[in-house]
Parts: structure tokens; C-alpha cells; sequence
């Protein structure tokens, strides 16, 4: 599992036309998911990524994590994230898991940030959607559960 993780001022994904989530200080996730991963990888995620100190204290410190600044998460579902890029021109994606595997596993991990005290807004699985975001820092973090 790999979940691109930026530290945002507000966002929101629009599929359509139509904003579907939508939050105001908090993260935006990007998760992909590939064919190894399992129960213990989603849990292992989403209890990083709930405790991951990337908001500044008092003293311009990352002392604070989303839980602790009483911010929201949006949580956006991409494939793209396991695409292989090293040979030709055309990326391959054979290490995504396929959506029957990735789509319960990707569910299950925003469970697990909601069951944390968050609040996790989302877009929707497999359609093309639109991100707009303030990356606040900017801070983004890229975290791999295999790594």
C-alpha cells in the first residue's frame, strides 16, 4: 500500500461537475493499493497516517498530528500510484490490485480513519475525478507500507 499524504489548508474532489468531498484543514490521501496487501497493511496505514506528526506547534515544530489539530481527511483512490514507468513510454499498472481486491481494502482503510475520530471525505472509486488542494507548506510525504 502507498499513500501520498499532503498537509492541506482546504480541498475537494469533483467528479462531474459536482463536488463530492470536500474539506477544510486536514490531509489529502492518495492511496493505492496493490495485490499484496491485506488487512495488516490497511491497519498499519491508517494508524500512521491518523499519528503522523506533520502539523507545527507553538514553536514552528511537526509536533502534531490530523487527530491532534482537529483536522479532516480527503481520501482519493489511486491506481496510478503502482504505475511502472521504467521501460517505454506507456506506464504499466499490473501491480495496482485489480478493484474487486483494492475497492473493499481501500473502504475499509477510510473506516479505520473514521473509527480514529476523523472525519474522511472521499471522491468515488474508479471514477475520473478532478483534486483541487492548498498544500500547506507545502508538506507532502510519500508512505509505503512494504518499505
Amino acid at each position: 500500500m502507498k499513500v501520498v499524504v499532503q498537509r492541506s489548508k482546504q480541498a475537494s474532489v469533483t467528479i462531474e461537475g459536482e463536488v463530492v468531498g470536500a474539506i477544510e484543514h486536514g490531509l489529502v490521501l492518495l492511496v493505492g493499493i496493490t495485490h499484496e496487501d491485506t488487512e495488516d497493511d490497511i491497519r498499519w496505514m491508517a494508524d500512521k497516517v491518523a499519528g503522523l506528526r506533520i502539523f507545527e506547534d507553538e514553536n514552528e515544530k511537526m509536533n502534531f498530528s490530523v487527530v491532534d489539530v482537529g483536522g479532516q481527511i480527503l481520501s482519493i483512490s489511486q491506481f496510478t500510484l503502482y504505475g511502472d514507468s521504467r521501460k517505454g513510454r506507456r506506464p504499466n499498472f499490473m501491480a495496482a490490485a485489480r478493484p474487486e481486491l483494492a475497492e473493499p481494502l481501500y473502504n475499509r482503510f477510510n473506516e479505520l480513519l473514521r473509527a480514529a475520530g476523523l472525519i474522511v471525505e472521499t471522491g468515488r472509486f474508479g471514477a475520473m475525478m478532478d483534486v483541487d488542494l492548498v498544500n500547506s507548506g507545502p508538506v507532502t510525504l510519500i508512505i509505503d507500507s512494504k518499505q
